[in-house]
């Protein structure tokens, strides 16, 4: 038996190979039968890996074959453009050569392979979604997510990579709340476009008015070769949409991370403060102006189980004036939950202070959506007054039985 304090003492990199042993506790380690040559070409090999400088780990690492990632040759899509350059994003495929091939030899050679091959399987890092058999959506891969658009290559490989990938390219950690939110909103702001657009899937039922063709995946067609070019060859087209596609991608999380989400977060804050507002809880105050708040604030009434829902936003003006907005019937619709009243809209200044008893008084507009007031008071009473009518109306139709 050799002891280990012999083995320590003699070659003092074993210390360091069995740094994590507590040698309290380890009596002894069996005999190693090893030719004495043997023996001190492993222990000079063991002193080399850990003696060796930051530069020549780097070397040795500059050494090792590089990563593949494989897609298909000849005309290339947005799919797979998007899907190589999230792959490239991450530590492990970050200097990763990309193989344009159909050849199934040498896709098999590629650490993982997207959009080709004819097979999705993620333990074998297989992204195509061309097979016969594939109907997956983001929403039958993960039944908490609501998304029913097939995937392309671009959707598969977000769907099992893209938290990782956001982690990377924002420093949030994985437990973030805020990471998931973003995971979210980039999947339905920028990669289901991508979806569907490779799989033939329209926005709308029937014609359509007018034809989109500046959108991200007609920008990325119109990087190959025009079919009478002399020269056929699409490698410098894909490099040049693969630098497109990544630049677009970081411009919109750049985009969400510092500017979609802190505004989420002011409308957050002024939602669950909203009864100290006005004990309705229907009336809602921004600390900041020129905050968007409509999308936030739909999502967030489902988030934070709002019962009652919220009528009115007052916010200040770059003039510093405040403003009374109310909160459309849906995101996308000119219809409001709550109008102003009707004999406000079109009137301005001293006649519409007359007219409500409200002093300070600028503006309703004349559909009603939104009014003005030279102090948050009298903006906050615009839309009290608004309210006490309402509850005022269904009163009365109530009592008349309607």
């Amino acid at each position: 038996m050799i002891s280990y304090s012999y083995l320590r003492c003699t070659y003092p990199v074993v210390s360091r190979i069995f740094a994590s042993f507590n040698c309290s506790t380890c009596v002894s380690f069996p005999v190693i039968h090893l030719r004495p040559v043997t023996f001190a070409r492993l222990l000079l090999t063991l002193n080399k890996n850990c003696m060796e400088s930051p530069e020549a780990k780097r070397k040795h690492r500059e050494n090792m074959p590089l990563a593949k990632i494989g897609t298909h040759n000849g005309t290339f899509h947005c799919d797979e453009v998007l899907a190589c350059f999230f792959l490239r994003q991450l530590p492990e495929y970050k200097d990763a050569e990309i193989l344009r091939t159909r050849n199934p030899d040498l896709l098999t050679q590629c650490d993982v392979v997207v959009d080709v091959g004819g097979e999705y399987d993620s333990k074998k890092h297989r992204y195509d979604h061309h097979q016969r058999t594939f109907k997956e959506t983001f929403s039958s891969l993960c039944p908490e997510k609501p998304w029913v658009t097939k995937l392309s290559s671009a959707g598969l490989v977000y769907l099992h990579f893209g938290r990782r990938l956001l982690s990377q390219l924002t420093q949030l950690k994985s437990d973030d709340s805020q990471l998931e939110v973003l995971y979210d909103k980039l999947y339905e702001n920028f990669v289901e476009e991508v979806d569907a657009v490779d799989n033939g899937i329209s926005q709308h039922d029937g014609e359509p008015r007018y034809a989109i063709s500046t959108a991200l995946s007609s920008r990325v067609s119109h990087l190959n070769p025009r079919w009478n070019s002399a020269n056929q060859d699409t490698e410098e087209g894909f490099h040049k949409a693969l630098e497109m596609v990544g630049t677009e991608f970081l411009d919109r999380l750049d985009f969400y991370q510092n500017s979609w989400l802190p505004a989420r977060a002011v409308v957050k804050k002024a939602m669950e403060k909203r009864t100290q507002v006005d004990p309705s809880g229907e009336v809602v105050l921004l600390e900041q102006g020129g905050c968007p708040w409509k999308e936030h604030l739909f999502s967030l009434e489902t988030e934070l189980n709002v019962e009652t829902s919220i009528k009115f936003v007052l916010y200040q003006d770059q003039n510093g004036q405040w403003r009374v907005q109310c909160v459309p019937a849906a995101l996308h619709t000119f219809q409001n939950r709550l109008s102003l009243p009707d004999e406000w809209r079109g009137v301005r200044d001293e006649a519409l202070s007359a007219l409500s008893g409200i002093p300070g008084c600028i503006f309703v507009h004349a559909g009603g959506f939104i009014g003005g007031n030279s102090t948050q008071e009298g903006a906050l009473e615009m839309a009290r007054r608004t309210l006490q009518a309402a509850a005022r109306s269904g009163d009365e139709l109530q009592a008349n039985g309607s």
